[in-house]
């Protein structure tokens, strides 16, 4: 500043805490610890990237311990002293500051990997939950979907579970697509009245060699028992409409463990072979960040705590490449909106310490730089 003054030195921590508590964009954050020695240490002593990145994403405070891995292998734990309680909070620091940026500049895409298992299925193989990764409705010209077996009462649900693309996905939202029998009389859509969705993890992790997998898929009544689920959405209507159904969630949703279940809550169809209800899904997509292979879980309580493993050498992996990345010319860059916000916190404080009467300043004791 244009008299020496570092505010983060001056004034008492709580303000400095609401001051640098209006910034809302943890690369925000990263850039005030360029500014100087004492704002980096200041922001990392402080937890500043943790406390935005779970402003931002609520369910990030259930990360309860954070452990670094380079080069694939976990460093050693070393003695508890001074140093050591330092390296661990700029451990943090990089883990939540990197965590945040893979969640608002990642791109969205369809999160899953595999289906496990459906809790009826009518004609196993033909019928299989795995046809429900194909976006189309035939395949090597025959139909794909999944079918529920037939039900005389219409309250009857059914249940769809899948493995995600990570243990440690962001999910915006659910899409749905029922199927329309176009080889039945009047093309009759089998969708369900409405549907929920249920993030979680195995209670035993899920280890499958492909003859196990099949075997799963075969079981019929299947009860969920071997999963947890930590989330649950709304209930959402269905309609009986042959596309795909978007179902946003009221806010994103950390699925931490890669387990989804789509729960499809009664029927509206019923077969003109034999006048019972079922319910046929030709797709399921979930629409959200996958955050591997930079960050995983492991070690999830029966309170959700649990621990993020964070590989800083692969979070760029999950970012777009630059160049594509949008630009404006006449648009303020990032760097200059922070510039000119920066600099109103300068008049700020520079206005308090004026209203305040003298104030004589040892240029000596400061190592406040300003980047312009």
């Amino acid at each position: 500043m244009d008299d020496g003054v570092d505010f983060i030195q001056r004034l008492e921590q709580e303000m400095c805490m609401k001051i640098l508590g209006y910034l809302e964009d943890p690369s925000d954050l990263v850039r005030v610890c360029a500014v100087s020695s004492s704002w980096r240490q200041f922001v990392i002593s402080n937890g500043l990237c943790k406390e935005v990145c779970i402003r931002m994403f609520p369910e990030t405070s259930n990360f309860n311990h954070i452990v670094e891995i380079r080069n694939m292998f976990e460093p050693m734990e070393t003695e508890r002293d001074d140093s050591a309680e330092w390296a661990c909070l700029e451990k943090e620091h990089r883990a939540f500051a990197s965590l945040s940026r893979c969640l608002t500049s990642s791109t969205r895409k369809n999160c899953i990997l595999d289906a496990i298992c459906a809790s009826s299925t009518d004609n196993y193989p033909e019928e299989s939950i795995k046809n429900t990764l194909e976006p189309s409705d035939r395949v090597n010209q025959r139909a794909s979907y999944w079918s529920s077996k037939g039900q005389i009462d219409p309250t009857v649900s059914e249940t769809l579970i899948y493995e995600l693309a990570a243990t440690l996905c962001l999910i915006t939202e659910v899409q749905v697509h029922p199927f329309q029998a176009y080889f039945h009389f009047g093309f009759p859509i089998y969708s369900s009245k409405a549907v929920r969705f249920h993030v979680g993890h195995p209670k035993v992790p899920l280890e499958f060699e492909n003859d196990d997998r099949d075997l799963f898929l075969r079981v019929q009544d299947f009860s969920d028992d071997k999963f947890v689920w930590t989330h649950s959405s709304p209930e959402f209507p269905m309609a009986q409409e042959n596309q795909l159904q978007t179902f946003k969630l009221p806010e994103p949703v950390f699925a931490v463990g890669g387990i989804l279940k789509v729960e499809l809550l009664g029927r509206v169809q019923t077969q003109e072979l034999d006048g019972q209800y079922y319910i046929c899904i030709n797709n399921v997509q979930v629409v959200g960040i996958p955050l591997s292979p930079a960050f995983d879980v492991e070690k999830v309580d029966e309170h959700q705590k649990c621990t993020l493993k964070y590989y800083p050498e692969s979070v760029d992996l999950l970012l777009p490449p630059k160049s594509l990345e949008p630009q404006s010319s006449t648009s303020p860059s990032r760097f200059h909106r922070f510039s000119t916000s920066l600099r109103s916190w300068e008049q700020m404080v520079l206005d308090t310490f004026r209203a305040a009467g003298p104030l004589i300043v040892d240029d000596d004791d400061s190592d406040y730089d300003y980047i312009d």
